[in-house]
């Protein structure tokens, strides 16, 4: 049978699945522990295969137009930070504080890998660029996120300095990444002979850090706090969010003189927030009831940033210009 258009894609199915499960039967006491200890686990390996997946061909070949990396992590770490301040006055009539916190740690995270190399791909971009722009944009984001979290909402943190939430974030993320790189020349053709064991432990490790971070919410009462005109608020400040900044980066780099490709490389690098990065680092930096709401706002946002590209990305196919 045909899949119905209308029907999400298997992923986000699992991701409300998710929800819902940590909604009705949230883990608690000693099952928290063991579901924690499994996902710590499950987002290190996750990023060990991205280290050994990653080609240190692709990264040279990129790495040469400082130009277009810079342009884009400027859109990721100023441009959307940036944003999320300047329009607060209009974002929190909509929201709750703790969902605008939510929002503020989106606009500060690092940008996507897969989807960003793919959608420029498909779009037919400069696709060694988008590799290693988007690569750079989550290793600088290991650093840069929670010193930005840190001067941006202190109040707000779980506890710790900055640095030192970006050293226990650096452990988990970045040590496990460098691991995968130096094992890349034993393991690296396995790896990429067998991507969906990659993709599997992406959604995988994704989805245990959802329903842990849902059943804290749950226990502290997330849902009686937010209601459908919230979360319809939330969704329509995603679209206000991605729409602004993907208007600015393409214009910034048409007026900067980028060729098409690289416009293209900068729009989908430059505009997207990362699901798999993020919730490990919620989960680092904020703790409690706080941090169900603060993961809610990536969430959607993610679902929407990949059908916005999806249709951007066959349009830019479609027209050369």
């Amino acid at each position: 049978m045909q899949r119905p258009r209308f029907l999400p894609d298997n992923f986000t199915l699992a991701m409300i699945v998710t929800v819902i499960a940590a909604s009705f039967f949230p883990c608690h006491g000693q099952g928290a522990v063991i579901f924690n200890g499994i996902t710590h686990v499950a987002v290190s390996l996750l990023f060990f295969l991205h280290g050994a997946k990653l080609s240190r061909e692709a990264v040279i070949a990129g790495v040469t137009h400082w130009r277009l990396h810079l342009l884009v992590l400027l859109c990721t770490f100023a441009l959307f930070p940036l944003l999320g301040l300047v329009l607060k006055p209009l974002l929190t009539p909509l929201v709750t504080p703790d969902l605008y916190l939510g929002i503020l740690f989106l606009c500060m995270l690092p940008s996507t890998v897969q989807s960003s190399i793919a959608f420029t791909a498909a779009a037919r971009g400069n696709v060694p660029a988008a590799i290693c722009s988007a690569s750079a944009s989550n290793l600088f984001g290991i650093f840069i996120t929670p010193v930005l979290v840190g001067l941006l909402t202190s109040a707000q943190m779980s506890g710790g300095s900055p640095m030192e939430s970006a050293l226990q974030i650096a452990l988990q993320l970045l040590l496990p990444f460098i691991a995968g790189q130096v094992a890349r020349r034993w393991i690296g053709a396995w790896v990429e002979k067998h991507k969906p064991l990659t993709r599997l432990v992406d959604q995988g490790s994704i989805l245990l850090v959802v329903y842990t971070a849902f059943s804290e919410a749950v226990g502290e009462g997330l849902w009686h706090q937010v209601s459908w005109g919230t979360l319809a608020g939330l969704m329509l400040i995603n679209v206000l969010l991605l729409a602004l900044v993907m208007g600015i980066s393409a214009q910034a780099a048409r007026r900067l003189g980028f060729n098409r490709e690289d416009r293209i490389a900068i729009v989908f690098c430059g505009s997207k927030k990362s699901l798999a990065s993020g919730v490990p680092m919620a989960k680092v930096l904020f703790a409690g009831g706080a941090l169900g709401a603060v993961v809610l706002p990536l969430m959607l946002f993610h679902q929407l940033q990949l059908m916005v590209c999806a249709v951007l990305a066959q349009r830019y196919a479609k027209d050369p210009s």
